[in-house]
């Protein structure tokens, strides 16, 4: 197997920096071709890699929160995990990069340090809008990938192709989806449905888009009918934090239902194990995280509310993905792309 080289964020997530490490541990078990760069203050990261092979401590005295301004934080705290961890695949002293810290200045700082690819239009070199990707679990006991998660809330009916693209290249190299059939977020799957926005984007979709299989809706996200899914940054996260929500809700009431009861909590017993497979399966810690496409590296970003196992998933995913040959793969996708 291929020695692959991952920065991972030691003090990204909700949870203490402990968590994290362990989870560093468990994929450093679980890959013997895989080297971490740990990134934090050198008091968490020292002592855990002179007790671990194949771990190597970056040391960042800052830590950007929670609740830090992302862009000013990466601006000013450049000795912070996140920034350096960044400029570490810039540097190539790492291939891809893991962090459930802040998606904003996870974004930020990637889009600064390890720069999108550029495109050629109307004869100017200009940056790819790099966009936040996940394959979420469909009904069809399969994934299909979505893209935007909300990276950019604003953009034109040419970035919604490049997601198309991007995304349709994750589906290929990393999710093993041949020839993904491509949707486009809209109110209906009518051709002359949606905004003035999803209008324009259509037929771009329809000439550029390998795939393309029309207007989608919301319930799309979870049937399994398309392998791959794009909307702008603001409608895509709308729809996947709505379709958390529901799932959150149904799981609750059921619970609900089954504990309020002895005939419920005797059932409860019979479907514990289906239930947990359920709940694992919605709770996103198998897949590690989301993906920003686009940049010239590897940059996954978990979730806050993290785990052990999550961060475990989370390294090894971007370990897979710079095996896969993602980076290049997307760059072979996208219309124009000049460097």
């Amino acid at each position: 197997m291929e020695t692959v080289r991952v920065c991972v964020d030691a003090m990204g997530g909700d949870e203490e920096p402990s968590v994290v490490l362990q989870g560093i541990a468990a994929a450093l078990a679980a890959d013997g071709a895989l080297e971490v760069l740990v990134a934090g203050p050198a008091d968490i990261v020292e002592p855990f890699c002179r007790e671990h092979d194949r771990a190597e401590a970056l040391v960042a005295p800052e830590v950007i929160t929670m609740e830090d301004d992302p862009i000013k934080a990466v601006m000013t705290k450049r000795k912070s995990s996140i920034v350096l961890a960044c400029r570490a695949i810039k540097k190539g002293n790492a291939q891809g990069f893991f962090s459930a810290g802040s998606t904003g200045a996870v974004t930020a700082a990637a889009t600064a340090y390890v720069t999108p690819f550029r495109y050629e239009q109307d004869g100017e070199r200009r940056p790819v809008r790099p966009c936040i990707t996940t394959a979420v679990p469909n009904a069809k006991d399969g994934l299909t990938v979505f893209a935007d998660m909300g990276a950019n809330p604003d953009v034109e009916p040419d970035d919604i192709v490049r997601f198309a693209q991007m995304a349709s290249a994750y589906a290929r190299v990393v999710c093993g989806i041949e020839h993904p059939s491509v949707g486009l977020l809209s109110n209906g799957t009518e051709e002359h449905k949606g905004s003035r926005f999803t209008q324009a984007c259509f037929p771009l979709m329809a000439e550029r888009v390998p795939g393309f299989a029309g207007n989608c809706e919301g319930t799309d996200l979870l049937s399994g009918r398309l392998d791959v899914i794009v909307s702008d940054g603001f409608a895509g996260n709308i729809a996947l934090k709505a379709t958390e929500g529901a799932a959150k809700y149904l799981l609750g009431e059921l619970k609900g239902a089954l504990m309020g009861s002895l005939k419920g909590k005797i059932a409860a017993l019979l479907v514990k194990d289906a239930l947990y497979a359920i709940k694992d399966k919605l709770s996103g810690d198998a897949r590690g995280g989301a993906i920003l496409l686009g940049l010239k590296g590897v940059v996954l970003i978990g979730h806050g509310a993290t785990s052990v196992e999550a961060v475990k998933n989370g390294t090894l995913a971007t370990a897979r993905a710079v095996r896969a040959g993602l980076v290049d793969a997307v760059a072979s996708s996208v219309d124009g792309i000049v460097a």
